[in-house]
């Protein structure tokens, strides 16, 4: 291991490209501590004091942000604006013919996709960060969970100049760290999105840990890092875990030339959809809540206030566990789905002269891809459900609140860092050197 660090170090470029992205990193941590103009910084405290405790849906959102929307922050919308608008125009893709044109053109067409996924983020920025200021300044509606209100007001001074200013801020904070995110991708190491993810979700771990150990006492902080570790160790089989489909290209005469003949494989993964099915069910999830910010306080309203906020705010009451972990296993088959088209993956193989030994090419290829993928998309989902749910199972059990070494946040730091080390051994290897995989 210490051979392989000094290998990367020794390569003047790879060093280069890390130190690039560590600087990347660095800036957007710094940016994660810079209130925006015209906030109330007691406020601020006492928001940051209620997600430190798990409280509702801010507590998710503060995974994504690094800390950064509690300290509301230059960065307190993160990079989740430009994700979202990401898997939107993915979804997309398979529904309107052009954008599905634009990708068949190659380069070109990507281009143009990403040029209008980040104009979609800036919009979608812009609708988070006016929600948010309304948010904030109503108390925290039910972002906070336990009511509808816990008396938070972040933006007192609530005139049209200070919500444009707050809204402004936070919409070009979203579009600085989309340009960071691809400069890491462009010049430094590893998919720069991800990356950002990575470093928001790895900052809280110190401070959670801390946290755990004033509350809990040091004896079950041992107890949940071993915890921890034992799941890491079972993330890391899921996420390599693959099914190996072989594929037989025959041999064909052109000229003198002969060509084909050999054998391949198309990787399944067991886990194909990652963790977008998480983000997509707390999504959906997290509706309702904002739904009943808008009914009447009184009569009606206020019983389906009452009912949202006992059974979808609350993470150790049985609906949500049931409705969240159902959502988590529904995206991840619509996801996979769009993700992996048989069809077109069958008549990739049949273009190419391929065909899977035992399988008819055309129809019957494209079924068998279909029931293979149906088979194996099943125990991962049922994998990252668990996964998601672990913080749940924990605070209906053992009163845990907030565990930061489990579920969410795990799954993402273990995929971002086993890829980056894939793109980091990928360089060595091109130059003869050992790498960390073996």
């Amino acid at each position: 291991m210490l051979s392989s660090v000094r290998n990367v170090f020794r390569i003047p470029d790879l060093r280069g490209k890390i130190l690039f992205t560590l600087l990347m990193i660095a800036l957007y941590r710094i940016g994660a501590y810079i209130p925006a103009p015209g906030i109330d910084l007691d406020a601020v405290a006492e928001l940051k004091r209620q997600a430190d405790q798990g409280a509702g849906v801010l507590g998710f959102l503060k995974l994504f942000s690094g800390g950064a929307l509690t300290q509301f922050a230059i960065f307190a919308l993160g990079i989740m604006p430009y994700i979202t608008a990401s898997i939107i125009m993915q979804v997309l893709t398979v529904v309107i013919p052009k954008l599905e044109e634009w990708q068949q053109m190659g380069a070109v067409g990507q281009r143009k996709i990403t040029q209008w996924t980040r104009y979609f983020a800036v919009a979608i920025a812009l609708l988070q960060s006016t929600g948010l200021a309304f948010l904030f300044h109503n108390g925290g509606g039910g972002l906070l969970g336990g009511g509808n209100s816990l008396g938070i007001d972040v933006l007192p001074n609530f005139t049209p100049f200070r919500v444009i200013l707050v809204v402004f801020t936070l919409t070009a904070g979203t579009a600085l760290l989309m340009w960071l995110s691809e400069l890491i991708s462009q010049r430094g190491i590893g998919n720069g999105m991800s990356l950002m993810i990575f470093a928001s979700v790895v900052s809280i771990f110190p401070a959670a840990g801390a946290q755990l150990n004033a509350e809990k006492g040091s004896a079950l902080l041992i107890f949940l890092l071993l915890l921890a570790v034992v799941l890491l160790v079972a993330i890391v089989f899921v996420e390599q875990g693959q099914r190996r489909i072989p594929v037989q290209f025959a041999k064909r005469v052109v000229g003198r030339r002969m060509y084909g003949g050999q054998s391949t494989y198309i990787p399944l993964k067991v886990n194909q959809s990652g963790v977008i099915p998480i983000i997509f069910a707390s999504s959906v999830l997290y509706l309702p809540i904002l739904f009943t910010n808008v009914l009447p306080a009184e009569g009606y309203g206020r019983s389906i206030q009452g009912w949202v906020n006992d059974y979808l705010v609350q993470p150790d009451s049985v609906v949500y566990v049931v409705v969240y972990g159902l959502l988590i296993i529904g995206f991840a088959y619509f996801y996979t789905a769009i993700a992996f088209d048989p069809a077109q993956q069958a008549e990739n193989i049949r273009k190419q002269g391929g065909f899977i030994p035992g399988i008819r090419p055309g129809p019957q290829t494209e079924r068998y891809l279909a029931k293979i993928l149906s088979r194996i998309t099943l125990p991962g989902a049922l994998f990252i459900a668990f996964i998601a749910l672990l913080p749940s199972i924990l605070l209906a059990t053992a009163d845990v609140e907030n565990f930061p070494f489990a579920g969410t946040s795990l799954l993402i730091a273990v995929g971002v860092a086993l890829e980056t080390m894939k793109q980091i051994d990928s360089q060595l290897m091109m130059r003869n050197y050992e790498g960390f995989l073996k």
